[in-house]
């Protein structure tokens, strides 16, 4: 007969060590004067941005209106338009115009077309990249700049970034992708960015900043957008409704298919680990973002689904053994959940682990709150939500010794 193990015991000091998580936790939140809020919670200038230098330039003072669009990778498109044009569609392959060269000789065919090449003619034509921060629109007085980045680029580091913006004032600079791709994202607050000289546009300062560090035309503005505060304030207010519907929705579902002790119990669980991995996000001072809501939100979801088997575990034991004290049919459910729930975290772990060693940014930072979740979601659904029904139920049993007792003696009387 399989032995049975006695969680039982370690209900006790693991509501005592849950609550010190939970107090070093709230205490955090006000030591460290909240989160570190990520750019989609606070108003400003959100930017992408990728270290690349210039290729060439164009121009155009020719007949009717000219756009460029780039397929990176793929081609280049000129499209022609406007009254008394004939609206038709240049497009230059890369598989034929494999180097800078090839392209900028086919393209001077075209009438009207100017170009200013800045790299070298044998760069590769797939290493092209389209900067967001020129109008598509090209004409004679502002050139479109088209930038290059090839595989093997120095990776550009967070920390001179950062150094570069400091007379902005404080900028959040996240990295994206992999370190050759030196992409990042910008995000100045509103605060930072009236603190300026007001020399143009808040946008055209922050590459300005970047230019005068890493060189003229070394910037390519892959996105830039501009966040309100009615905005940034109704995504944080969204956010907390979120949180707050899902803890009603786990509340309603589990009175319907438990009793009500069970109910608290899950949304207590929840709730525990909602505030440990919150907890956990303000110490470490990670990003918090719609990564961050993501990951917990996921978690609770783990969490809650961890917890209902064990709740129909200790239904199914309870019908077996009707007369057996209920610590003891909780130890034997708890024992025979526990296999399933070792190797469901194992199994999910695989797949997190591996996001967690090999990217970076919030994408590791997600992997790493699932991580820190999904072990907290284990202990909570055992020692936590399974404490308290075993709270309630023994506490449930004395009122009723002491009601029978009082029953017994005023019948005696």
């Amino acid at each position: 007969m399989k032995k049975t193990l006695h969680f039982s015991r370690l209900f006790l000091p693991a509501a005592i060590f849950s609550s010190i998580l939970l107090i070093l936790g709230v205490s955090g939140f006000f030591i460290n004067n909240g989160f570190n809020l990520g750019v989609d919670f606070q108003a400003g200038l959100l930017q992408e941005i990728q270290f690349a230098p210039t290729a060439f330039r164009l121009t155009y003072n020719g007949p009717g209106n000219a756009s460029i669009s780039l397929s990176r990778g793929n081609h280049l498109d000129i499209v022609i338009s406007g009254i008394g044009v004939d609206e038709v569609t240049h497009r230059f392959a890369f598989s034929s115009h494999t180097n800078q060269a090839a392209l900028v000789r086919d393209l001077m065919e075209l009438e009207g077309i100017g170009i200013t090449q800045a790299a070298s003619a044998d760069i590769s034509s797939a290493w092209l990249i389209q900067s967001a921060q020129s109008s598509p629109l090209l004409d004679a007085s502002r050139p479109f700049i088209l930038h290059y980045l090839p595989p093997d680029a120095t990776p550009v580091l967070i920390e001179d970034v950062r150094l570069s913006l400091s007379p902005l004032g404080s900028a959040s600079v996240q990295v994206l992708g992999l370190p050759a791709e030196r992409r990042f994202m910008i995000r100045m607050e509103d605060s930072d960015l009236n603190a300026g000289s007001g020399r143009g546009i808040p946008a055209e300062m922050v590459i300005t900043t970047l230019e005068n560090t890493f060189g003229q035309g070394e910037v390519a503005v892959i996105r830039s957008d501009y966040v309100g505060s009615r905005f940034s304030k109704q995504l944080t207010d969204q956010a907390g409704l979120l949180m707050a519907l899902t803890l009603l929705l786990i509340l309603a579902y589990a009175s319907i298919r438990f009793k009500l002790q069970y109910a608290i119990g899950a949304v207590i669980g929840i709730i525990h680990d909602a505030i440990i991995i919150v907890s956990f996000v303000v110490w470490t001072r990670m990003e918090f973002n719609t990564s961050t809501i993501a990951a917990i939100l996921t978690i609770l979801g783990y969490s809650i689904n961890n917890t209902i088997v064990i709740f129909d575990r200790i239904r199914e034991n309870r019908r077996v053994y009707p007369d057996d004290v209920f610590k003891n049919v909780l130890n034997l459910s708890l024992t025979g959940a526990l296999g399933r729930t070792i190797i469901t975290t194992l199994t999910t772990m695989v797949a997190i682990v591996p996001l967690f060693i090999f990217t970076i940014g919030s994408m590791r930072d997600f992997a790493l709150a699932l991580i820190v979740g999904m072990t907290s979601g284990v202990y909570t659904s055992i020692f936590i939500a399974s404490g308290f029904v075993n709270f309630w139920e023994v506490n449930m049993v004395k009122r009723e010794k002491h009601r029978q007792t009082l029953d017994s003696a005023g019948t005696k009387v």
